[in-house]
């Protein structure tokens, strides 16, 4: 029977720069780096808001995400990261060590402190070699393309058809508190147990 490992999302900061490279002789991309998370409390007694101590994760990744993650994050990012938690053990000088490892699935920037642009990766397939493009015969990530397939066209805009908004009359007629005819201002209510 198999098990399982559940994802986890660690929001925080990268501590290290992002180092990328192959396995082996130009084999996987593999990309690494250090992500510090700290959690925030508020401490009543101070009423201030406080940070407890910070854990430290060594982020992996493989493949089209490694590369990605070379050309879009820099050490001090605050980031968002899926994936999988797993140890790394292995004696130093000093003893045994472990570390905390979550192995990427996804990354991205954290948009509370700033904002990103995105741009579709360029995935290139790799010969075999008989000639044919790997993935042909269902070979490799589900979704990879040659090159980067312009969706805008195929989502509808809601917004779109809503116009420009309420139609304002023109004889300087109440329009009501929001600016559209026939609301009026309402006292709030409270709602719930009281």
């Amino acid at each position: 029977m198999a098990t399982h490992t559940p994802d986890v999302t660690v929001v925080g900061w990268i501590g290290s720069e992002v180092r990328s490279f192959h396995t082996d002789d130009g084999g996987v991309p593999f990309a690494q780096f250090r992500l510090g998370a700290t959690r925030r409390y508020f401490d009543r007694q101070s009423g201030a808001f406080r940070d407890g101590p910070t854990v430290w994760y060594t982020v992996k990744a493989w493949r089209q995400t490694a590369l990605n993650l070379g050309h879009s994050l820099r050490k001090g990012d605050p980031v968002v990261v899926v994936g999988r938690l797993a140890t790394s053990e292995w004696v130093a000088q000093d003893g045994p060590r472990t570390d905390v490892v979550v192995e990427a699935t996804a990354v991205g920037h954290d948009l509370t402190y700033g904002t990103a642009h995105f741009r579709r990766a360029m995935t290139t397939r790799s010969s075999t070699d008989d000639g044919t493009a790997a993935g042909d015969a269902g070979e490799g990530r589900a979704g990879e393309r040659d090159t980067a397939v312009d969706v805008s066209d195929l989502v509808e805009d809601p917004q779109d058809d809503l116009g420009a908004g309420p139609v304002l009359p023109e004889d300087g007629a109440d329009t009501g508190p929001w600016g559209v005819p026939g609301v009026e201002e309402v006292e709030p209510a409270l709602v719930g147990r009281g």
